[in-house]
Parts: structure tokens; sequence; C-alpha cells
């Protein structure tokens, strides 16, 4: 996550660059202590993340905020000053800190706010899927996959298989690694382009292009050796995508 600094108090800057560089997925893309140079930079930098002291030696952020664009960004407030703590939520702030500043608030409304933007990218990510699928447009590519630690893209044409097990969905990959995420089956089926992928079972579904087998006992071969059961009534359904090929 990209951050900008707009502080003019030189030591508590330097505090705020060790806070900001003891968080692995912070990244500093600018700072300032002047109204009118953030004026200049924010809306060419676009931060993901702004963290504002509200008094500054040319003005206050509150009018800074109020000439530019920072709608793609998410501002943390940093002052000495409760009294502005009403002005900053009405403003959209994601958070309000008071100097001086706790390490620990600092990093879980810090971690809060990396949450938030993230699950917003992933929400995103989908719904541009979920528009392209049912506009019938140019299949994605490439898709989102949320696990408890991270947010992984993938190219779709990687996926071996998936398997669901109790709202859980296992995405095995074509290099051997998986990935667990917790959603349920029934939505990446909904994503995932049909013509590739069968719905062989209950609990699986199989990117066709790398089936090597069919089994008439009821299950498929993959290309890696791995096997896959094939439910009594999708039998035909498998068939049928078997036919095409």
């Amino acid at each position: 996550m990209t951050v900008y600094i707009l502080e003019d108090e030189i030591n508590i800057l330097k505090h705020l660059m060790a806070l900001v560089n003891e968080m692995p997925y912070l990244q500093v893309v600018g700072y300032s202590g002047e109204v009118a140079k953030a004026q200049a930079e924010i809306p060419t930098l676009q931060p993901e993340l702004i963290l504002a002291d509200i008094q500054l030696k040319d003005g206050n952020s509150f009018t800074l905020f109020s000439r530019i664009d920072v709608s793609a960004s998410q501002i943390i407030f940093i002052t000495a000053y409760d009294q502005y703590a009403l002005q900053a939520l009405n403003l959209g702030a994601f958070a309000y800190l008071l100097k001086p500043i706790e390490t620990a608030v600092f990093e879980e409304a810090v971690d809060r706010c990396f949450k938030k933007s993230e699950q917003q990218k992933f929400n995103q990510h989908q719904l541009e899927i979920a528009v392209n699928h049912y506009k019938g447009g140019t299949r994605p590519k490439r898709i989102a996959l949320r696990s408890a630690e991270y947010t992984q893209i993938i190219d779709i044409g990687d996926i071996l298989y998936c398997k669901s097990d109790r709202g859980y969905t296992t995405f095995y990959l074509k290099n051997g690694s998986s990935i667990l995420v917790s959603k349920v089956l029934k939505e990446y089926e909904a994503l995932l382009p049909e013509e590739t992928f069968i719905r062989c079972h209950q609990s699986y579904l199989v990117n066709g292009n790398y089936v090597s087998k069919y089994f008439k006992e009821g299950y498929l071969e993959m290309f890696n050796g791995e096997t896959v059961p094939v439910s009594d009534r999708k039998k035909e359904v498998v068939l049928g995508f078997i036919d095409k090929i």
C-alpha cells in the first residue's frame, strides 16, 4: 500500500517514517510539511493511504482535501488536538489518532485500513469478472483468490481443479501448489468459463484441458495422474464435454 505523509514536525515525521518502514506492505511515495507542496504532489502520486497532520505551517489539511480529489485514498489524521475529531470523521477519515502516537494503536489502524483496501480491490476484481461473464464479452484470463493470509492473482489456465469442503474451496494448480479460500465452489463455478470447466461432482470443478482419461467406473484422471470422482448424475455432462474435444 502506497503512503503519503503530511507532517511539518521533523521528529514526528521521522517517527512516522520508522513506523511505516516496520510494516512490510507499506511504501512511502512522498511526504511534505506544506499544503502547497502536497497539493501539487498528491494528485500525481495517488497514494492509497495519507497520514495527515491537521495543522501545518501554511494552512490545514482540511482545506487541502477540499481542493483536491482524494477519493482514491484513505486518510488517517494524526494530530495533537482532539477538537478536530468530528470534522475529520465527517470528511470521511478512516481513523483519527492523537499525538503522541502509540505504536500499537498506529499499527492496528493501518492494518485495518490495509485489509479494507485489499477487500475493496478483491471485490472490484470479482465484479469485473462477473460483468464480463454476463456481458458475454472477452473472458478474463486471471482471477483473484483471497486466502487467510493474502490475495493471490493466478492465471485461470493454471487451475487444474477445484475441490469444495464445508464452505471452503481449494484450488489445485498445475504446478502442484494449492490455495484454500473461504468461499463456496458455486461462486467460482459462475466465474470460471463454462466451456473449459466441468462440474463433474458436487464437490469438484475440473479444468477439462487437463483431463487425460475418463473411466466408466466414475472418475477422471488428470494429466499429472491425480484422479477426480464423477457423480452418476454428472456422467452425461462429462461425456458430452469429452465428445466436443
